[in-house]
Protein backbone atom coordinates (compact mmCIF):
# COMPACT_ATOMS: atom_id res chain seq x y z
CA UNK A 1 0.00 0.00 0.00
CA UNK A 2 2.54 2.28 0.70
CA UNK A 3 4.61 1.31 -2.70
CA UNK A 4 1.41 2.44 -4.08
CA UNK A 5 1.01 5.94 -2.31
CA UNK A 6 4.95 6.50 -3.78
CA UNK A 7 4.09 5.87 -7.10
CA UNK A 8 0.99 7.78 -6.85
CA UNK A 9 2.81 10.77 -5.37
CA UNK A 10 5.55 10.23 -7.89
CA UNK A 11 3.43 10.06 -10.89
CA UNK A 12 1.29 13.33 -9.94
CA UNK A 13 4.99 14.99 -9.40
CA UNK A 14 6.49 14.58 -12.98
CA UNK A 15 2.81 15.47 -14.34
CA UNK A 16 3.00 19.06 -11.93
CA UNK A 17 6.79 19.46 -13.24
CA UNK A 18 5.64 18.73 -16.60
CA UNK A 19 3.73 21.23 -17.11
CA UNK A 20 0.60 21.73 -19.89
CA UNK A 21 0.21 19.90 -22.68
CA UNK A 22 0.48 22.38 -25.72
CA UNK A 23 -3.06 23.81 -26.74
CA UNK A 24 -4.91 26.45 -27.59
CA UNK A 25 -6.64 26.36 -23.71
CA UNK A 26 -6.12 28.41 -20.84
CA UNK A 27 -6.26 25.60 -18.35
CA UNK A 28 -2.99 24.08 -17.76
CA UNK A 29 -2.24 20.07 -16.42
CA UNK A 30 -0.56 21.65 -13.04
CA UNK A 31 -3.98 22.93 -12.33
CA UNK A 32 -5.95 19.73 -13.47
CA UNK A 33 -3.77 17.77 -11.42
CA UNK A 34 -3.57 19.88 -8.60
CA UNK A 35 -7.55 19.55 -7.98
CA UNK A 36 -7.35 16.26 -9.11
CA UNK A 37 -4.58 15.26 -6.58
CA UNK A 38 -7.02 14.49 -3.40
CA UNK A 39 -8.74 11.63 -5.44
CA UNK A 40 -5.41 9.27 -5.99
CA UNK A 41 -6.21 7.44 -3.21
CA UNK A 42 -9.59 6.97 -4.19
CA UNK A 43 -9.41 5.61 -7.53
CA UNK A 44 -6.81 3.72 -6.57
CA UNK A 45 -7.15 2.12 -3.44
CA UNK A 46 -10.71 2.25 -2.81
CA UNK A 47 -11.84 3.45 0.59
CA UNK A 48 -14.15 6.64 1.36
CA UNK A 49 -14.20 9.37 -0.99
CA UNK A 50 -12.28 12.64 0.18
CA UNK A 51 -14.66 15.38 0.24
CA UNK A 52 -11.00 17.32 -1.10
CA UNK A 53 -11.65 15.26 -4.16
CA UNK A 54 -15.02 16.23 -4.71
CA UNK A 55 -14.18 19.65 -4.13
CA UNK A 56 -11.58 19.39 -6.51
CA UNK A 57 -13.73 17.47 -9.00
CA UNK A 58 -16.16 20.44 -8.96
CA UNK A 59 -13.68 23.17 -9.17
CA UNK A 60 -11.98 22.01 -12.34
CA UNK A 61 -15.52 21.31 -13.80
CA UNK A 62 -16.52 24.90 -13.64
CA UNK A 63 -12.83 26.07 -14.49
CA UNK A 64 -12.96 24.09 -17.82
CA UNK A 65 -16.14 26.89 -20.02
CA UNK A 66 -14.69 26.54 -22.78
CA UNK A 67 -14.49 23.91 -25.11
CA UNK A 68 -10.50 23.98 -25.88
CA UNK A 69 -10.61 23.84 -21.42
CA UNK A 70 -12.69 21.20 -21.71
CA UNK A 71 -10.49 19.06 -24.62
CA UNK A 72 -7.35 20.43 -22.60
CA UNK A 73 -8.93 18.77 -19.18
CA UNK A 74 -9.49 15.99 -20.90
CA UNK A 75 -6.40 15.28 -21.98
CA UNK A 76 -4.78 15.80 -18.59
CA UNK A 77 -7.18 13.55 -16.91
CA UNK A 78 -6.06 10.68 -19.58
CA UNK A 79 -2.25 11.19 -19.28
CA UNK A 80 -2.96 11.07 -15.43
CA UNK A 81 -4.53 8.29 -15.54
CA UNK A 82 -2.56 6.34 -17.81
CA UNK A 83 0.72 6.87 -15.87
CA UNK A 84 -1.48 5.68 -13.11
CA UNK A 85 -0.99 2.41 -14.82
CA UNK A 86 -2.45 -1.10 -13.58
CA UNK A 87 -2.94 0.91 -10.37
CA UNK A 88 -5.82 2.97 -11.35
CA UNK A 89 -9.17 1.25 -11.07
CA UNK A 90 -10.88 2.73 -14.29
CA UNK A 91 -14.33 2.32 -12.35
CA UNK A 92 -13.60 4.60 -9.62
CA UNK A 93 -11.82 7.20 -12.06
CA UNK A 94 -15.07 7.02 -14.58
CA UNK A 95 -17.62 7.33 -11.19
CA UNK A 96 -16.03 10.26 -9.40
CA UNK A 97 -18.15 12.55 -10.96
CA UNK A 98 -21.08 10.89 -10.69
CA UNK A 99 -19.70 10.31 -6.72
CA UNK A 100 -19.01 13.88 -6.83
CA UNK A 101 -22.64 14.83 -7.82
CA UNK A 102 -21.28 16.65 -10.68
CA UNK A 103 -22.36 16.75 -14.33
CA UNK A 104 -19.14 16.24 -16.43
CA UNK A 105 -19.56 16.78 -20.21
CA UNK A 106 -17.25 13.48 -20.83
CA UNK A 107 -16.03 10.25 -19.48
CA UNK A 108 -13.05 10.21 -17.12
CA UNK A 109 -11.61 7.23 -19.43
CA UNK A 110 -7.78 6.32 -21.39
CA UNK A 111 -9.89 5.43 -24.55
CA UNK A 112 -11.81 9.03 -24.28
CA UNK A 113 -11.65 11.27 -27.73
CA UNK A 114 -10.58 14.29 -26.15
CA UNK A 115 -11.05 15.67 -29.70
CA UNK A 116 -14.73 15.24 -29.64
CA UNK A 117 -14.92 16.64 -26.46
CA UNK A 118 -17.51 20.06 -26.95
Amino acid sequence: MAGVMKLACLVLACMIVAGPITSNAALTCGAVNSNVAPCIGYITQGGPLPRACCAGVSKLNGMARSTPDRQQACRCLKTAASALGPNLNAGRAAGLPKACGVNVPFPISTSTNCNSVK
